[in-house]
């Protein structure tokens, strides 16, 4: 998995303000509106997938595609609410972002033991020990993030430590919900850095 969010030279204080005061009106509810949507056609893929992998040890290429497509545009969304990345995030799973990238590679076979595992044992060994750290980052990234945007209102640079931070939790969950959705047989890493295989 490749997941990065470019950190810009400079920030767009308009944008931010206009993101501050009008963003969840222009932006949040349009691509929320639709994501509701294309999220419950996602679930049914995914249910339809988790037995499809289950007897076949594949994932059906093209709806490994689409969950691709609409994580990626979640990326261009988060990108824009954790104030990351200016301008306006594309629509749809097949939208382009000159500032997001996320790259996952198809994997040939999928572990049916381990799919299997997931599915019985996955709120055990992942998402109880992954979600308790995630859940104290999350606060330390909401710090952040307020931070951040006051350096960026007067400075208009964001914090390239704090941009590290911001983007590591996004990349950590991004781990984790491939795991979890049976994309990948690779257990999530305790991180939220680049590793190297990623970069």
């Amino acid at each position: 998995m490749k997941l990065k969010v470019k950190h810009q030279e400079s920030y767009s204080r308009l944008e931010l303000l206009l993101r501050f005061f009008f963003g969840f009106f222009y932006i949040i509810i349009p691509h929320a509106f639709l994501l509701i949507f294309v999220g419950i056609w996602a679930a049914i893929l995914r249910f339809i997938a988790f037995w499809v992998v289950l007897f076949t040890g594949k994932y059906p290429k093209s709806m490994f595609e689409f969950q691709v497509g609409l994580l990626r545009w979640n990326l261009r969304l988060s990108a824009r609410i954790y104030n990351v990345s200016d301008g306006y995030p594309a629509f749809g799973i097949k939208g382009t972002d000159e500032y997001t990238q996320f790259e996952v590679e198809y994997p040939e076979k999928i572990s049916r033991g381990l799919v299997l595992l997931r599915f019985f044992f996955g709120l055990i060994y992942v998402y109880i020990p992954h979600g308790f750290i995630l859940m104290f980052r999350s606060m330390f990234v909401g710090i952040l993030v307020f931070f951040a945007w006051w350096v960026v209102l007067f400075t208009g640079k964001y914090p390239a430590s704090f941009h590290n931070w911001v983007v590591g939790q996004i990349r950590w969950g991004y781990r984790l919900s491939l795991y979890m959705n049976f994309m990948t047989d690779k257990y999530p890493a305790f991180t939220g850095d680049e590793l190297p295989e990623e970069a």
